[in-house]
């Protein structure tokens, strides 16, 4: 399992899975769907991308990108914060 250096909500060590299932919504509170799977760089272990899975019709509707299996992604550079949710920045991502 990765393990990852999270520093943006706190200073501790979180582990990919613990990201997997989280809610994402954004912090005005709109709710994008969950955490399907992050991707990485194994190299240097830094994140790229959060996956969504179960996506809202607000996530479908503001034409966020997707990857080659047609799932829609957000930008890890988006997340603000890590905690009972996934909150994204939502003016980082479109």
């Amino acid at each position: 399992m990765a393990e990852l250096r999270y520093t943006k909500a706190s200073d501790e060590k979180l582990h990919s899975k613990q990201l997997l299932g989280k809610t994402v919504v954004t912090k005005t509170g709109k709710r994008f769907g969950e955490v399907g799977n992050i991707s990485f760089e194994t190299r240097t272990g830094e994140l790229i991308q959060v996956t969504l899975k179960n996506p809202t019709e607000y996530a479908e509707s503001i034409n966020l990108e997707k990857d080659t299996t047609g799932l829609l992604v957000l930008p890890y550079s988006a997340v603000v914060a890590i905690g009972d949710f996934v909150v994204v920045a939502e003016e980082d991502i479109v």
